[in-house]
């Protein structure tokens, strides 16, 4: 099965539904960022929560003019919650206004490292 196939297949239909009615550029960055993530964490489980596509310990949500991806931080060091916008003590968030501010390489590291320390308990499926 191809790449694209896969991603397909582990595709939760409510959260098409959510992507797909964003208007742009919100559609083409929520689109991007759901393909990053499911790439890098294989096994994530993608649900419609709280009105948002959610992934465990990350949220993806369109907003009136940019696009926020969200992370659990809990377990962070303060250092490491430095690459994060926002002043939640348990979330926090980039946020993309262009699709050419999505930066793969510096996203799939927050990722990892979020995948790696903070604790969520009905991340995977």
């Amino acid at each position: 099965m191809s790449a694209r196939g896969y991603f397909y297949c582990r595709m939760n239909k409510e959260v098409s539904e959510y992507i797909e009615k964003q208007k742009s550029p919100q559609k083409e960055i929520c689109k991007k960022l759901r393909k990053i993530i499911l790439k890098t964490i294989p096994k994530i489980n993608e649900q419609k929560k709280l009105g948002v596509a959610w992934y465990g310990k990350y949220y993806v949500v369109g907003l009136k003019d940019s696009v926020n991806l969200g992370f659990s931080v809990k377990g962070l060091t303060k250092k490491d919650k430095e690459n994060f916008k926002g002043t939640g003590k348990t979330m926090m968030h980039l946020k993309f206004k262009e699709l050419k501010d999505v930066d793969e390489k510096q996203i799939v590291k927050l990722l990892k490292l979020i995948d790696k320390k903070a604790e969520c308990s009905s991340c995977y499926k």
